[in-house]
């Protein structure tokens, strides 16, 4: 999801956004430690995504 799109949405949603990205790199470690994990750059993309949703909810706070 691009920026302008989480702009577009309620703190509340960004923040269940938030906790379900948290749930996802939780699950990406566990298999990465379990050595299931295929695709080794999912884990930077939720990274990623878990800070784009904080700045975007940190910007919303700010106005």
């Amino acid at each position: 999801m691009k920026a302008e799109e989480m702009r577009a949405q309620s703190a509340e949603e960004l923040t269940k956004r938030v906790n379900d990205a948290h749930e996802e790199l939780f699950n990406l470690r566990f298999r990465l430690s379990t050595r299931q994990l295929v695709n080794h750059r999912e884990l930077p993309r939720v990274k990623k995504e878990i800070a784009r949703l904080n700045t975007i909810i940190r910007e919303k706070q700010a106005k």
